[in-house]
């Protein structure tokens, strides 16, 4: 734990008197894929959220390269997120209002690249994932599996150290799901791109090297896949 990119230590979390996390302990390490399981409401999602730094922990600790990151303040969190955190969630969360283009460009556009060049990426990355060719359209014009895509497309450009995808195919009947994993996973291991995975789909978590499975808020035995 003490060595791992990114850990959380004894962390909990109520939401008035639900306790949603109590006493998770979770690390991940460069490169590595962990899929978080368990039941709806065994607090899977909270327990990514306050890895990735959206949520503060009542309690514990959450580091990331050896530092803590749950005592900051939200504008560093805010930076840290844009940076070296990237996200895949179930329903994309695309803009509506901007094209898959502009959607995929956000995190480099956000980090003060032109605009140009950040398009010229975008494309690039929608090339690669197989949907250059609905570039123009907005979120609402494209299926889901190419909305999902493009969310990947995001989650990547701006070559993040950690992916958060939570329930990243829960919106996707099962050949478009496999299609986004295969391009999720192909695509952070090229890059050495460490992925904590939230699902409770037994497919969806097989991509895994690691399961850990979390139920009424803490975490049952850790699973090695494979």
């Amino acid at each position: 734990m003490d060595d791992a990119m990114l850990s959380g230590s004894s962390l909990r979390k109520r939401f008035g008197k639900t306790t949603a996390l109590d006493g998770v302990s979770v690390s991940l390490e460069p490169g590595e894929i962990v899929a978080v399981m368990g039941p709806s409401g065994s607090g899977k999602s909270t327990l990514l959220h306050c890895l990735a730094g959206i949520l503060r922990p009542d309690e514990g600790e959450v580091r990331f390269d050896g530092e803590r990151i749950d005592t900051l303040g939200e504008g560093p969190r805010t930076k840290l997120r844009r940076s070296s955190f990237g996200f895949v969630f179930q329903l994309g969360q695309l803009v509506s209002e901007l094209t898959l283009r502009e959607n995929v460009s956000l995190p480099l556009l956000l980090a003060g690249r032109p605009r140009r060049e950040a398009f010229a990426e975008a494309e690039a990355w929608l090339d690669r994932l197989g949907i250059r060719g609905v570039a123009a359209h907005r979120p609402g014009e494209v299926s889901a599996g190419q909305g999902q895509r493009a969310a990947v497309a995001r989650a990547l450009i701006h070559e993040p150290r950690v992916v958060f995808a939570d329930e990243p195919t829960g919106a996707l009947d099962s050949l478009a799901g496999e299609q986004v994993m295969e391009l999720l996973v192909g695509a952070a291991r090229e890059r050495e791109v460490a992925i904590l995975l939230v699902t409770h789909d037994v497919r969806v978590a097989a991509y895994a090297d690691r399961e850990v499975i979390v139920r009424d808020g803490r975490v049952a035995n850790p699973v090695a896949v494979g």
